[in-house]
């Protein structure tokens, strides 16, 4: 194919800026959908996609577009997700293409999660067209939003287009600048072949489908091809190009994108960011850029259900199949029995996964309070690295506990700049710097501990903030800090899925909030439950949970006390023998208090 007529580009925006949307004109204008197969987000086929109106997987489509110079070009669009969770898919994605269109909203302006994918785009070098959408509001500001993004690329405020993807405005002219701006890719033919898997997605008959760009080379159903990360070598089942279905072709070739069908049955092999080349001859080296995604926030799921066990485990499996980036090993906790520890990338998509498992395949679960990963240095010299507070060794033999650090950036308006500070440091987070791009707005950049962020940060910075404030994050490093561990005790008996590490300081307010809300929610007995939470090996805080009383003495209506007493007597033996064997069933509210202990203090 002639790669002069091809343009590859992607969709970055914040999330719920109309990314979704702008594609479905797109596709609409193009003719690639019929109008009877046009539903609402049709790039997103997964309901909970539909539901919260959030792309949770990138997915890439052929478009065949007659531009005004009459020439017809082959338009690769890869939608992308607009949530921080899935900055590594962006990354990705970006790296398939030549051109990005940077959606804007015309009533929210730049937000953080645009500005970071932003510049990720400019350091793949990118040719950025800036988008303004949603001209169409009663509270559209689209002069001010130009205004904003002249000044954050230096693009003149007159040359940005302004479109409303949902009236159908000027959809035309983002497709005519698409052609015009973007340049070509740059790929040969004739040399050996390299094409970089961006995403993938799990078949039950074709095995891990592979998407591609091929950035030099050609690959037919005929070659053998090699993975360069896993060293695996397949024979495609089926190549093609998505259209938006799949539809099979003959081959792919530099510039081209579309999918591999490589028949193997895990995702390990066939990594997302790996590079694919001939078998036969080889590429010197594998594109750049390959990494493994990092999971930042771990948690236990149990199915309520014991038999629901390897349920849950084929269940797991397929997802990983799907979702690189989730990760598990088995994990046994005394309270909640056999079960899975679980890594993801940040809450949402804990979120997400915790969600498909229910609905897809059906498992009750219950899930224990997220927790970030630690470092562990021993009086030893050793240093251990432990995602749950159960696994903590015994502090007399730890030299000095490490947490995640996150950079983190606010956008704000100004006027809540004193409650954004205020949030920031009750979470013991650091003030580095500010920026002012436009008048009435503001970037503050801080760090902060993962711990801290993942525990109703963000929908306490959104109610601070009215909704105006968005949120971007990165990794930073590992900080040493005065942590201990915070136990939980129901029955004399420690509960290991509640158990947390906290900064020295927080240990007796946090485990006094945790003690009162379990006391609420842990279920009353026949007998009295002590609810205890130990830290620093003492006891810092303890409330009863009130036995249920028979009242045994309804029968004596009168005659000497010494009956009543020997009645009580025995129901107090009977209170005794069953607090002994009987066990405490905790529910599900009672591991998630823990997310509720928020900003009271």
């Amino acid at each position: 194919m002639n790669t002069d007529t091809i343009r590859n580009f992607c969709i970055i925006a914040h999330i719920d800026h109309g990314k979704s949307t702008l594609a479905d004109r797109m596709l609409q204008l193009t003719g690639t959908i019929s109008e009877r197969d046009m539903m609402a987000q049709v790039l997103d086929t997964m309901d909970l996609e539909r539901e919260k109106g959030v792309t949770i997987k990138a997915s890439a489509v052929r478009m065949s577009y007659t531009a005004e110079d009459q020439h017809t070009y082959t338009l690769n669009l890869i939608d992308t997700p607009g949530h921080v969770d899935f900055g590594y898919e962006v990354s990705r994605a970006l790296e398939a293409c030549e051109g990005a269109l940077l959606i804007v909203d015309a009533s929210q302006g730049v937000e953080a999660q645009t500005l970071a994918n932003l510049y990720l785009a400019l350091e793949s070098n990118l040719e950025i067209i800036p988008v303004i959408n949603k001209i169409d509001l009663l509270s559209a500001q689209a002069d001010d939003v130009a205004e904003e993004i002249e000044n954050l690329l230096g693009v003149p405020a007159e040359d940005i287009l302004r479109i409303s993807a949902k009236d159908n405005q000027n959809i035309e002219a983002v497709l005519e600048a698409v052609v015009q701006r973007i340049p070509p890719p740059s790929g040969s033919e004739d040399q050996p072949l390299q094409a970089l898997i961006f995403d993938s997605h799990y078949d039950s008959y074709k095995g891990v489908v592979a998407y591609v760009r091929v950035i030099q080379g050609r690959m037919d159903q005929q070659s053998d091809l090699l993975m360069m990360a896993s060293h695996t070598v397949v024979k495609p089942i089926e190549i093609g190009c998505f259209m938006p279905g799949m539809k099979p072709v003959k081959e792919l070739t530099a510039g081209e994108v579309g999918y591999v069908a490589s028949g193997l049955k895990t995702v390990q092999e066939c990594r997302v960011g790996d590079t694919i080349t001939s078998a036969r001859i080889p590429a010197a080296t594998p594109l750049p850029g390959y990494k493994h995604p990092k999971s930042m926030v771990f948690a236990g799921f149990f199915p309520v259900e014991g038999e629901d066990y390897e349920d849950l485990r084929d269940a797991l499996e397929k997802l990983q199949l799907n979702d690189a980036a989730l990760v598990y090993e088995p994990e046994t906790s005394t309270a909640l029995n056999f079960g899975f520890r679980c890594g993801f990338l940040g809450m949402f998509h804990m979120e997400i996964i915790q969600e498909r498992l229910e609905r897809e395949f059906d498992i009750n679960l219950i899930a224990t309070a997220p927790s970030v990963e630690y470092e562990v240095v021993m009086r030893s010299g050793e240093t251990l690295t432990i995602d749950s507070p159960a696994l903590l060794p015994d502090l007399a033999e730890v030299e000095e506990i490490r947490e995640p650090w996150m950079k983190i950036q606010i956008f704000t308006p100004d006027t809540f700049y004193g409650t954004v500070m205020d949030l920031v440091k009750k979470r013991r987070g650091e003030f580095l710097e500010q920026e002012y791009p436009t008048p009435g707005r503001v970037i503050l950049h801080f760090r902060i501990p993962l711990a801290e962020l993942i525990i109703e940060f963000y929908d306490q910075l959104k109610s601070r903030t009215r909704g105006y404030a968005s949120l971007d994050y990165q990794f930073d490093c590992y900080q040493a800090d005065d942590l201990v561990k915070l136990e939980i005790l129901v029955n004399q008996e420690p509960v290991d899925a509640l158990a947390l590490i906290v900064h020295r300081e927080m240990a007796y307010t946090k485990g006094q909030r945790l003690v009162s809300k379990l006391k609420e929610l842990i279920p009353r007995q026949l007998f009295t439950v002590p609810v205890q939470a130990i830290a620093n090996g003492r006891v810092i805080s303890r409330a009863n949970v009130k036995a249920l009383r028979k009242d045994v003495l309804a029968k004596c209506y009168g005659g000497d006390v010494s009956r009543k007493r020997k009645l009580l007597e025995k129901q107090k033996k009977g209170k005794k023998r069953m607090k002994m064997v009987g066990s405490v069933e905790i529910p599900q509210e009672a591991f998630m208090a823990v997310l509720q202990l928020g900003d009271e203090q």
